[in-house]
């Protein structure tokens, strides 16, 4: 069997700098990261063995500790403000990315564009976003563009995991919805986001199976899982290398590996190891015994 590394994949520089960045807190003393600090369990058993707990960003006393930090996927200024004025010091781990997007929808506001974030409805990053601008709408699908209120200005931005291609399909559909209103469009999903969407269309092309190695609750993970299967190809979503079964790989030639940006190099390269585990060892080695 034949396994194909996806030309990007895996762990992108805000995942990995707000890790580092929690390990460090960690070490100077007891720490609360207000919700997950990125969605996979792996990453988070390593911080709980480093003695990090973990609250929740929407109350005050959940945290055990003074020291608490926000997570890779933001948070509202005015959250960040609770926190503060309850006194803890406050370590901001969101990505630049992320912050990025905050930056670009504050300032769609500040020139009266009504605020749409095109995203996960519910997501962390997502309530992050609209929370500071009150009557902020979220649309999930092309359903939720008939839910948008009447408006003689929108501005749009996007989840920074959203698959651009989506995206540009909605925000073409809003414009057809709302042709008497302007629709300001602003690309906020993140450059790592798009280079392991678009590394998976080159691994569509040449593997059967695509292994897809990270969190079940990230959005980004899940979106090269509905990427691969609406491309017809057969797919298996792990968080770890000790998910996959040598049966699921028995009649397959061709296995393609990706990960989302949370997923460590690490688990990457145990799901790697076994897959060629199972590549070099038959499926049942007396089948060729008399």
């Amino acid at each position: 069997m034949k396994i194909i590394l996806a030309e990007h994949f895996g762990i992108c520089f805000g995942v990995r700098d707000a890790i580092a960045q929690a390990e460090r807190l960690a070490a100077d003393g007891p720490l609360t990261i207000l919700g997950e600090l990125v969605h996979n369990p792996v990453v988070r058993e390593s911080l709980s063995a480093q003695g990090v707990q973990e609250g929740s960003l929407a109350q005050t006393d959940s945290s055990i500790s003074r020291a608490v930090m926000i997570t890779a996927h933001g948070a509202s200024d005015a959250r960040r403000e609770q926190w503060q004025a309850a006194g803890f010091a406050v370590t901001d781990g969101t990505c630049p990315l992320v912050r990025h997007a905050h930056e670009q929808l504050r300032a769609l506001v500040a020139k009266g564009y009504f605020p749409v974030v095109l995203g996960q409805p519910g997501h962390v990053e997502v309530r992050g976003l609209t929370e500071d601008f009150f009557g902020a709408v979220v649309v999930g699908d092309f359903a939720g563009i008939g839910q948008l209120p009447g408006a003689a200005r929108y501005g749009v931005i996007a989840q920074t995991t959203q698959p651009i291609e989506y995206v540009h399909a909605l925000v073409a559909e809003i414009r057809r919805a709302q042709p008497q209103s302007e629709v300001r469009f602003v690309d906020t999903v993140c450059k790592p986001t798009k280079d392991r969407q678009l590394a998976l269309r080159r691994l569509l092309a040449q593997a059967e199976l695509i292994v897809v190695v990270g969190g079940r609750t990230s959005n980004n993970t899940r979106q090269l899982v509905e990427a691969a299967r609406a491309a017809g190809r057969r797919s298996l979503h792990i968080e770890r290398a000790e998910e996959l079964a040598r049966e699921d790989f028995a009649e397959v030639e061709i296995v393609g590996v990706t990960a989302g940006t949370s997923t460590l190099r690490e688990t990457v390269d145990a799901v790697v190891a076994r897959l060629r585990d199972f590549s070099l060892t038959p499926t049942n080695p007396n089948k060729n015994q008399i």
